[in-house]
């Protein structure tokens, strides 16, 4: 076969023939890439360098990295972005539902939560849930029991409602499409050994819509623990909130600014090996599980 490739002959516009093996093998320059890697390499310098002689005490972030004030607002920041995001998801799954209602009040009821969450900035969602007792003073049956609104509303409450809820909008949308892509043939082959469609939804649908379903929400999730810093607003003793609050004392803002990125850096890389994971388990049986390892 070598033999046959190297005798093989090339014919140029004159009609001459020409064997192959007479030319010499020049290798492509990649100039380019060389430019591209040296500017890459240059910023990359020039950031490690304006960081090093920057007026910067490496040795206070290092000391407020394990503070206590940190670790309690790291563990409110994770305690917030996974019941905000079960809520979302659980609100999102059940929008995405009525979506597919055949009542026109129900669907309109859906697609109208889609759009008024979707629409008002989480920053504005917080302030509104934390000063809802300007609107509602109190909460509960009249009669029977009641509250204050402001003392239901706290800081948690507030930053839960407002970032679950506005998070189920987003879900919704990614739990509709996941459930588009399921083939037809699916709901005609549950309804025809007698499955309702909740039954055919949770035990055939859902389950093959996960493959679809999982990056979006998994990359969610990582910008939940982000979006919880907007609790900060409303003092919400998270992890930004903790900084701030020591920096407002010591006057080491960049310091405890870079205390706050470490630790979310921490909690979104442990989210990403783990959002991995999951991935393949439910993409197993398929091509893409083994081309993901």
């Amino acid at each position: 076969m070598l033999v046959e490739v190297g005798e093989r002959l090339n014919t140029d516009q004159n009609g001459h023939t020409e064997e192959l093996s007479q030319f010499e093998h020049v290798r492509r320059k990649h100039i380019g890439r060389y430019v591209s890697a040296a500017v890459v390499l240059a910023a990359a310098l020039w950031i490690i360098r304006a960081f090093a002689h920057g007026q910067i005490e490496w040795s206070v972030a290092g000391q407020y990295l394990t503070a206590r004030t940190i670790l309690v607002g790291l563990g409110n920041t994770v305690l917030l972005a996974v019941l905000a995001m079960l809520l979302g998801v659980a609100i999102g799954v059940a929008v995405a539902i009525m979506r597919f209602s055949a009542s026109p009040i129900i669907n309109w009821a859906a697609l109208g939560y889609v759009w008024l969450f979707r629409g008002i900035p989480s920053l504005l969602q917080l302030l509104l849930w934390f000063n809802l007792a300007l609107v509602f003073p109190t909460m509960g049956i009249p009669g029977l029991f009641e509250w204050r609104t402001v003392d239901v509303m706290t800081p948690f409450v507030a930053a839960l409602l407002g970032l679950g809820i506005n998070q189920g909008a987003y879900t919704s949308e990614v739990v509709r499409a996941g459930l588009l892509s399921v083939d037809d043939g699916q709901y005609e082959a549950a309804s025809a050994i007698g499955m309702h469609r909740l039954q055919a939804l949770r035990r055939i649908i859902l389950p093959q819509a996960m493959r679809v379903i999982l990056p979006p929400i998994g990359n969610e999730f990582i910008g939940m623990v982000k979006w919880t810093s907007l609790a900060s607003v409303i003092q919400f003793s998270e992890v930004m909130y903790a900084a701030e609050t020591i920096y407002y004392v010591n006057s080491r803002v960049i310091e405890l600014l870079f205390v706050a990125a470490f630790w979310y850096l921490i909690v979104v890389t442990v989210l990403s090996f783990l959002q991995t994971r999951v991935e393949r388990y439910f993409a197993r049986g398929s091509g893409r599980a083994a081309q993901s390892r």
